[in-house]
């Protein structure tokens, strides 16, 4: 199967009719191609959506709003299809995929179609009989890059509040992962968006996404991905004084104080260490325990990891799927191999798993833990993405505050504790744009979400998503 490119409300062959292979990670075999984009490509995008946009950002809230609710209910339609797709192309199990990622991204655009109804502006008495007001106002063309773990969910993050609030975009998926972006393209269709609002390029960020970035008439980029490609794209930018939002890499502490309930504890730690293989950005990789409960959380966490099955993402008795890529795989598996060699003992996993028959050239590993590293370690600075955990003991809330922090990344934490006086002050400390409490990836769409550090600039989410899509103008009026 051959995906194209969707513009002006059309799929399309790339240009110069260049193709990309796409690997299913189960069993290491190309199934699809995708379009590898040049520059001519990504223009005739901005050209349909420039061409979209004065028409669509004079459309009322409510109008837009029943555009998004069509996209939300054409997912929803097909539902088990994109699970489907999702699975094959990034390696979670299609349980995950059917029972989180895609109600995520349905819930995205029917959020954003509910927000743009209920927004609020401020209005201001000045001296001598005057008044001001502001109004928000969309940029224009908004240039939209995803990256491959949550294929659609975070493309629809970008894509609902982009298009709500007026602007129209071109978004960039991850090269890796096309198959949903590809029907979302089918649905948007079907949902009879207006040609040119959402546009959709396939193809290498070197290529496809670096046009977008440096595209004088995109005035906005948001990218999620990886920290190095992020301090890239905010250079690229510079000269263009773009708005930018960056939602990078993440390191995330996962502290377990000795009073936490290790019955809501153990299960919620075991997700946030491996669910999706553990290529979730807010993934808990740093896992440090109170010296008292120590021994018995490990004790526990091993023998529950190891009950994890891993294998065929279609089962839905397995927990978890492929790595994503071979690059990939050999990355982590070689993460592992430099903690060993830092001295830390691997307590379970940190191998491939062969599965046989079809799945023999999968990427799978099995969840892995290492205890005994030093925690300025390079494994516990830099980002793995897979699944992979540290454990550590402290002994007092200051210094696992100064743990936490010893690196470059500060977009989430984890606190469990019953002492909810110590985790509000412990939360104030930890240098993260999420702190969690006794939970893990409790989402609310109403509140802002984003990185310190290196883990990004921005926040978007709720009111900050409806500002980073638009302008506001401060207009004063003399009475």
């Amino acid at each position: 199967m051959k995906i194209k490119n969707f513009i002006n409300g059309e799929f399309v062959e790339p240009v110069d009719g260049a193709y990309l292979p796409n690997y299913n990670p189960s069993t290491g075999q190309v199934y699809s191609e995708l379009p590898d984009s040049n520059e001519m490509d990504v223009a005739q995008a901005v050209v349909a959506a420039r061409k979209a946009f004065p028409k669509w950002s004079k459309k009322s809230n409510d109008e837009r709003a029943e555009v998004l609710l069509r996209i939300a209910d054409g997912i929803e339609k097909r539902l088990g299809e994109f699970a489907i797709a999702e699975s094959k192309d990034q390696g979670k199990t299609v349980k995950l995929a059917r029972e989180v990622e895609i109600p995520r991204a349905i819930a995205n655009f029917r959020f954003f179609a509910g927000a743009i109804q209920h927004q609020r502006d401020l209005a201001t008495e000045g001296p001598k009989e005057s008044f001001n007001y502001t109004v928000r106002q969309p940029l224009g063309v908004a240039g939209l890059i995803s990256p491959w773990n949550l294929p659609l969910y975070l493309l629809s993050w970008k894509i609902a509040p982009a298009i709500a609030t007026g602007n129209t975009c071109v978004a960039k998926p991850s090269e890796i992962t096309p198959m949903t972006a590809y029907l979302l393209g089918e649905v948007l269709q079907e949902a009879e968006v207006p040609a040119g609002v959402v546009n959709i390029v396939f193809g290498l960020g070197q290529k496809a996404g670096a046009t977008l970035v440096e595209h004088p008439a995109v005035p906005l980029i948001s990218f999620t991905g990886g920290t190095a490609t992020g301090e890239v794209i905010q250079k690229a930018a510079a000269p263009f004084f773009k708005k930018i939002s960056l939602e990078l890499g993440g390191k995330n502490p996962n502290i377990i104080f000795d009073d936490a309930d290790l019955k809501k504890c153990l299960p919620t730690t075991l997700r946030s260490s491996f669910q999706n293989q553990g290529e979730i950005c807010l993934c808990g990789s740093r896992i440090f325990v109170q010296e008292g409960l120590y021994d018995d959380f490990l004790a526990k966490f091993v023998a529950e990891t190891e009950k994890l099955k891993v294998g065929d993402p279609t089962n839905d008795e397995n927990f978890m799927g492929p790595l994503v890529s071979r690059p990939h795989f050999d990355k982590v598996l070689g993460c592992v191999e430099k903690a060993k060699k830092d001295g830390g003992k691997v307590l379970t996993g940190g191998e491939p798993l062969n599965l046989g028959g079809e799945l023999t050239e999968g990427y799978f590993m099995r969840p892995t833990i290492i205890a005994d590293l030093d925690r300025c370690s390079e494994i516990n600075q830099e980002e793995i993405f897979g699944p992979v955990v540290t454990v550590m003991p402290f002994k007092y809330a200051h210094e696992v505050a100064d743990w936490a922090n010893t690196v470059r990344y500060g977009l989430s934490a984890s606190i469990w504790t019953n002492n909810i006086s110590r985790a509000h002050k412990l939360a104030k400390k930890i240098e993260a744009g999420t702190v969690w409490i006794n939970t893990w990836l409790n989402r609310d769409l109403r509140v802002p979400f984003g990185g310190q550090k290196a883990s990004g600039l921005g926040r978007e989410g709720g009111e900050d998503s409806l500002d980073f899509y638009t302008e506001k103008k401060n207009i004063c009026v003399q009475l």
